[in-house]
C-alpha cells in the first residue's frame, strides 16, 4: 500500500509532502516506510518493522490519520480498497 500526501504552502514555497508505504518482506513480516520533506529538497525516511499484518496496518492508518489532521491531502493512493487505503 502506498499513500502520497501534500500540504499546500504559500505560492512561492515548494509544497511539503509525506509518503507512507507498507510492504511485506520476503520472510512474511511487514515494513512501514514514512518519508517526509519539501518537494525537491531533502527528505527524512523512517522505517518500522512488524511481525503481524494487523499491527502494521494499524500503524499505517495511524500515520495516515495523523497527517490528515495536520492538513495534508491525499494526492495518490495505491493498494487497498477505499479512498485512503483502508
Amino acid at each position: 500500500m502506498r499513500l502520497y500526501l501534500q500540504a499546500m504552502t504559500a505560492p512561492a514555497e515548494a509544497p511539503r509532502y509525506v509518503q507512507i508505504v507498507l510492504e511485506q518482506d520476503l520472510l512474511g513480516g511487514w515494513t512501514l516506510y514514512r518519508e517526509s520533506g519539501v518537494q525537491g529538497g531533502k527528505a527524512t525516511l523512517k522505517r518500522e518493522q512488524f511481525l503481524e499484518r494487523d499491527d502494521a496496518l494499524a500503524a499505517f492508518e495511524k500515520a495516515r490519520d495523523a497527517q490528515l489532521k495536520r492538513g495534508f491531502r491525499v494526492m495518490f493512493s495505491q493498494g487497498q480498497d477505499g479512498p485512503y487505503g483502508s
